[in-house]
């Protein structure tokens, strides 16, 4: 591709690209040499699942590689364990090197459901910040001033609001930066609220007398509320390892105008053709369900494979079309003889959600029915002999049988 048609594809869902002519250049010398650019993101592993709001990063690194650059998936195991104080108004807790060394191994597995395992390298930022020692870090540390640290936006705010600041927060930036100059990074991707530290990275390279980075930052996707930025915290989030039958079901769950968004932000669809949509949907010669179909049966197709896929759209229209309740369900069982048990417990134990906290959560939401009727007392006891169907949203079901 030329560099306009590689920038064009580059440009799509970013918010900002600093610095556009820099970026143009390198592509310009990229095509020339026959060299491709390094292009870096690095993902702190704290937390063993992605959802579809870390994929927006991972969907862009991948349309780098289509155009034929060389792709750094940077797993920060060492920046893991300081704990990115981006956004935070406290510091955060400090993870084990146990616990970031698990969730490593699960990103790895997940992200080649979207990048190509053999145009991919996947770093680990210890195999380089390890070596750096204390004598490394000090020198490091003298490239920054604590002035420079507070123009940052958080910890600008913490600091006028007399939050404490831990000094390891102050290194998060300059670690994440130096990442920049161990990989010789030509472009680093991260989200809006990662620009510092981007920049940060820019202004290293130069220090050590290497060509800045260009950085490219993209949207924190919404959720499912289509307000909040995707979080499971939020329960607002599609895992990529749920089962299709859910990811298919929540995506129809999505305004339009939030689908237009993730086709932007998530979908393979040609660029005209994705213009095309957003006509057809402006002046409603494509009907939005059936657009939502395709956007679902793309996204269960790219995490769990075609046939998987047809099989969620086939179960999402006979469940909710035709209002059946399906056969199949996660099921658990319980004696009233060991006492009456907590439904939101019930809905932990099935498998239904993560934990009794994001149970209660989703019936305090208003998010599920007992029994075809909606509940809103999150401590509800099941004390009664009897089936019991419990529905969160539209598309989980699940089955308690309570015994005398």
């Amino acid at each position: 591709m030329s560099v306009a048609e590689q920038m064009a594809v580059i440009k799509r869902g970013a918010v900002e690209i600093l610095i556009e002519k820099e970026l143009e250049a390198k592509l310009e010398k990229s095509l020339k040499t026959g060299v491709p650019l390094r292009i870096k993101a690095g993902f702190d592993p704290t937390a063993p699942d992605l959802h579809l709001g870390h994929t927006v990063l991972i969907h862009k690194l991948r349309q780098f590689q289509q155009l034929g650059h060389e792709v750094n998936f940077l797993i920060g195991d060492f920046t893991g364990m300081i704990g990115d104080p981006t956004g935070k108004s406290e510091t955060r807790k400090v993870l084990t090197r146990e616990d970031v060394l698990k969730n490593a191994e699960t990103y790895k597995e997940q992200v080649f459901k979207i990048l190509d395992p053999d145009k991919t390298k996947v770093v680990f930022n210890s195999s380089w910040l390890n070596d750096l020692g204390c004598g490394g870090l000090i020198a490091l540390a003298s490239k920054y001033t604590v002035a420079r640290m507070l123009e940052r936006d958080d910890f600008h705010k913490r600091f006028s609001s007399q939050q404490p600041i831990s000094i390891h927060e102050f290194l998060y930036p300059l670690v994440q930066g130096y990442d920049s100059v161990a990989l010789k990074s030509d472009v680093e991707l991260g989200g809006t609220d990662q620009k510092f530290n981007l920049l940060v990275g820019r202004e290293l390279q130069r220090e050590w007398g290497q060509e800045p980075q260009c950085v490219l930052t993209m949207p924190l996707l919404e959720g499912l509320d289509g307000v909040n930025k995707m979080s499971k915290s939020l329960g607002n989030y599609i895992g990529i390892n749920e089962p299709g039958d859910e990811i298919f079901g929540k995506v129809m769950s999505i305004s339009d105008e939030l689908m237009v968004r993730y086709y932007e932000l998530l979908s393979d669809m040609p660029l005209p053709e994705l213009e095309k949509l957003k006509q057809g949907l402006a002046d409603n010669s494509l009907h939005p369900m059936e657009t939502k179909k395709a956007l679902g049966r793309e996204l269960v197709g790219r995490f769990h494979g075609a046939a998987a896929a047809r099989d969620a759209e086939e179960n999402f229209v006979k469940r909710f079309r035709d209002n059946q309740i399906p056969d199949d369900m996660p099921q658990i069982s319980h004696c009233l003889a060991d006492g009456t048990l907590l439904l939101a417990r019930a809905m932990s134990e099935a498998g239904l959600t993560k934990s009794n906290g994001e149970a209660r959560r989703s019936i305090d939401q208003g998010g599920v029915k007992l029994n075809g009727e909606k509940i809103s007392n999150p401590n509800l006891e099941l004390d009664a002999a009897g089936e019991y169907i419990v529905q969160i949203g539209r598309r989980r079901f699940g089955r308690i049988i309570v015994s005398a």
